[in-house]
């Protein structure tokens, strides 16, 4: 069985609600740093209720480590609830902007690469386009990878969202704990 000292390290994506008011996020991102940890990718947004923020995170850690920051983020006034997505039934998605250098001959096999990850051409200059795709951070990294010989000039992604599956919903949850052991 593994202690908390000899635990492996993987990625948590943790989802959360917020009172949706200015210099909440700088606190929850002030919390990690604080301890010692990177914020991978973040990504926020106004929920269906504007007065409510929905904020996900990726991080690296131990399990217990992740605990632990739930449990300190969970005494924070402004969030309403946390929880750890890896532990319930989610879809995750993110989306990546790839701005690529592309004369004539590149643009038919960037086009066929496109259709290949179901990305979308969204801009075409005479020596560039811009490719659009949504997915999971894998299908993301593996896309990267294939276009990366031709030459990308900018690149921007959004970090990764998460809804539970179904009917279960964040705001419904009793605590935070209730997925995480």
């Amino acid at each position: 069985m593994e202690t908390k000292e000899t635990e492996q390290e993987k990625k948590y994506f943790i989802s959360a609600l917020l009172v949706n008011h200015p210099g909440v996020l700088t606190r929850i991102a002030a919390l990690f740093s604080r301890r010692g940890f990177n914020i991978e990718t973040f990504s926020a947004c106004a929920t269906e209720d504007p007065s409510i923020t929905r904020m996900t995170m990726t991080l690296i850690g131990t399990r217990y480590n992740m605990y632990q920051m739930i449990k300190q983020m969970d005494k924070m006034q402004e969030v309403l609830k946390v929880g750890c997505a890896n532990e319930m039934d989610c879809v995750y998605r993110e989306l990546l902007l790839a701005k690529v250098l592309a004369g004539p001959k590149e643009r038919s096999e960037l086009s066929e690469i496109a259709g290949i990850y179901k990305a979308r051409i969204v801009d075409l200059t005479v020596d560039s386009l811009i490719l659009e795709l949504t997915g999971t951070p894998e299908k993301l990294d593996a896309f990267v990878g294939v276009i990366k010989p031709y030459t990308i000039l900018e690149m921007a992604r959004t970090g990764l969202t998460a809804l539970a599956r179904g009917t279960h919903v964040l705001k419904d949850r009793d605590c935070y704990s209730d997925h995480i052991f």
